[in-house]
């Protein structure tokens, strides 16, 4: 019996009791069967009284306490807006603080999940003031000496006084801006990723043992700052609040906010422990090339003196250089930018392989060759940091087996090899690649005797593209035609791939550098052979396709384009069968030989319409990010009205609208709001 049924029993008179016990307590079975009905009548009025709370009620009362209210639904794609409830119960919060600077980017902030700053442009505008209200720290010229403030000139952070301009504001770094009723939310799309405890790689023209640089793969990249984030907004963001790439006179200034341990920069050497390198050693110069008169690097500028034990820090570049040779490897732990989780990062991955018993553990840059010899039979073998693995290995997989190679969450080890990584696969065998970075070599799947299948999986992993490397090096080939090859978030060189093979991508970047390369083909040396059948959703292909069979094609760009003065290939996207498959939702260059499409760009006779991209380069924060100045064709051209191509997930188009519904409620009368993108 429940309780409400032992209380029910316990109301009753003892003579009822007695002989309901001398019967076999049948009374006591009712009241059992009434209990439960009264239990849940109560439950059910305690629910009712809970669902009269935002806070508390029950997930499909609070769109109705929102519409008591006024709420307006949004995108659910923020995660402060993903459940409507806690947007519901910020309604009065925001409406009590409306119109105010702080409350704007508050708003921003939550509806787009972004960070951001609100600039009221009308406290910049040069004009005469009055002498009963003068605000003495708004001056018409700007002090020439301040070299902060002239340093943030036309940036969210601007406080030089501006002349008017009376065109509207609207989107985009050229829009008009300074007037009375414009209000400016800037938004950084960039996110800083952080990389920690990476061995410094030497320069390989002129490192003599003390220039490094940050990039694991040897090459310049800027340095960016890991942002304070706040949550309740109390004051106007500040350049630390937001992840923007660090200039060298700023850190040079603001060095202590920046270096340290869990904050955006710091270095040590490598020992047991390692050995943190001091603040008071640190210089922050510009260690750009310095070239003779044949254009050869000679040195880098501002070397330290030897002897002097001091440290250069380029964060423009992302250099390093010692006045004297380190006593062992430097560490570096950064921060660098880029718009979307994929390929390889120390970023949580949702769905990290399984490991799979038994697991070999390795770290410190240990070799990898004995723990994958040690897990042919099936088995793991994991590495739990962010170091360089130099080595060639060959990975093998017994027949029927499973071996997953994977990074940890929270680590990013890149494997620079110096050849091709054969992999051998046994039949209905499978091999997982998660969370790696390749750099230096191809994996390379044989065509074995049998027709058995092999399964190659790879999740979180760049295959570092030819931006870096020799642009015709592929990533990936796959000679065996009886291979299953799937890809989840990657970045990846060119693939070759049998045409009788299976490929499937999603969420991937093909890269191979520039439009008029071929980014998907056959193995072998015939650069006309067709790949394997592919499957395709939100990927972006830089580069020429020709696959055997285009299964599925949905939400992707194909940047492609025959090279001019004769091209033996007789399209940039050239599928062979063409009575099979379909292309939805898609970008398409013109001239294509596809199967049957759907809602694709352009349409027939569009010569305007086409993808405009920040960057194409491997390595830059705004590599494969549209430009705003991109049509709304491709920018809101996917199914769900995102953007087509690799960041189709991330919904900019949805933030985007998200936040200008809210700005009609929350914006004061007479003022007009427009997005700019600080990144």
């Amino acid at each position: 019996m429940n309780t409400t049924a032992d209380r029910l029993y316990e109301l009753l008179p003892a003579i009822h009791r007695i002989r309901d016990a001398e019967q076999g307590y049948p009374l006591r079975e009712l009241l059992a069967v009434i209990g439960e009905q009264v239990a849940a009548m109560q439950e059910n009025l305690e629910q009712l009284y809970d669902d009269q709370f935002i806070e508390t009620c029950a997930p499909w009362v609070a769109p109705y306490i929102g519409d008591l209210i006024g709420y307006r639904t949004l995108h659910g794609v923020a995660p402060n807006v993903a459940s409507p409830r806690a947007d519901v119960a910020n309604t009065i919060r925001y409406r009590r603080r409306k119109g105010t600077a702080s409350m704007l980017e508050q708003l921003a902030r939550d509806v787009t999940g972004w960070p951001a700053r609100a600039v009221e442009f009308f406290q910049l505008l040069g004009w005469t003031q009055n002498m009963n209200h003068l605000r003495t720290n708004a001056h018409y010229a700007p002090d020439l000496r301040n070299w902060e403030k002239l340093q943030q000139r036309d940036t969210a952070f601007d406080t030089i006084a501006h002349t008017v301009d009376v065109r509207r504001i609207g989107m985009g770094t050229g829009a008009a801006r300074h007037n009375i009723p414009n209000i400016g939310l800037y938004l950084w799309r960039v996110r800083a990723f952080p990389l920690t405890r990476s061995p410094a790689v030497i320069d390989p023209v002129i490192g003599g043992g003390l220039r490094f640089r940050f990039n694991p793969l040897g090459v310049d990249m800027a340095l960016y700052n890991t942002p304070q984030t706040e949550e309740e907004i109390t004051h106007l963001a500040e350049p630390r609040n937001v992840p923007m790439p660090l200039a060298r006179r700023w850190l040079k200034a603001h060095l202590d906010d920046y270096y340290g341990p869990g904050k955006s920069l710091w270095l040590e050497l490598d020992g047991t422990p390692p050995q943190l390198i001091a603040r008071s050693t640190i210089r922050i110069c510009d260690l750009s090339d310095i070239k003779d008169s044949g254009g050869n690097v000679i040195a880098w500028a501002h070397q330290p003196a030897a002897g002097s034990g001091l440290v250069a820090i380029d964060p423009v570049l992302g250099r390093l250089a010692f006045a004297d040779a380190p006593a062992s490897t430097p560490l570096v732990s950064f921060h660098c930018g880029y718009t979307i989780a994929i390929g390889g990062g120390e970023y949580e991955r949702g769905d990290p392989a399984v490991p799979v018993t038994p697991v070999q553990t390795v770290h410190g840059g240990a070799a990898l060759q004995p723990a994958l010899n040690a897990v042919q039979n099936g088995g793991t073998v994991q590495v739990t940091d962010s170091r360089r693995y130099v080595e060639t290995p060959s990975i093998t997989v017994n027949a029927g087996k499973t071996v997953v190679l994977r990074a940890i969450n929270g680590t990013r080890p890149l494997l620079a090899a110096s050849g091709d990584i054969a992999l051998t696969l046994g039949a209905e065998a499978t091999l997982i690649l998660d969370g790696w970075v390749i750099s230096g070599g191809t994996l390379t799947m044989a065509a074995f005797a049998d027709t058995q299948p092999r399964y190659l999986v790879l999740r979180d992993c760049t295959l570092v593209p030819g931006s870096l490397n020799n642009a015709d090096d592929p990533g990936l080939v796959v000679s065996h035609p009886f291979a299953k090859v799937e890809l989840e978030r990657c970045i990846t060189a060119p693939l070759h791939t049998a045409p009788e093979a299976e490929v499937s991508l999603s969420a991937c970047i093909v890269d191979a550098s520039t439009q008029n390369l071929i980014a998907y083909r056959g193995p072998g040396a015939d650069p006309l052979a067709p790949g394997a059948a592919l499957t395709m959703e939100s990927c972006t292909i830089i580069g020429k396709v020709h696959t055997q069979q285009l299964t599925l094609a949905s939400d992707c760009l194909f940047v492609a384009a025959l090279t001019s003065g004769g091209d033996t290939w007789k399209a940039p996207l050239w599928t062979e069968r063409r009575q099979l498959g379909c292309v939805r939702f898609s970008y398409v260059p013109q001239g294509s030989r596809t199967p049957r499409r759907y809602h694709c760009q352009p349409e027939e006779g569009d010569m305007q319409t086409r993808p405009h991209f920040t960057s194409l380069r491997y390595g830059d924060p705004g590599y494969c990010q549209l430009r705003q100045s991109t049509s709304d064709k491709i920018r809101r051209g996917a199914h769900d009205e995102s953007e087509m191509g690799v960041l189709h997930d991330l919904y900019q188009p949805q933030r985007e609208t998200n936040l200008r519904v809210r700005m009609e409620e929350y914006l004061r009368f007479g003022l007009e709001a427009g997005l700019i993108y600080g990144s």
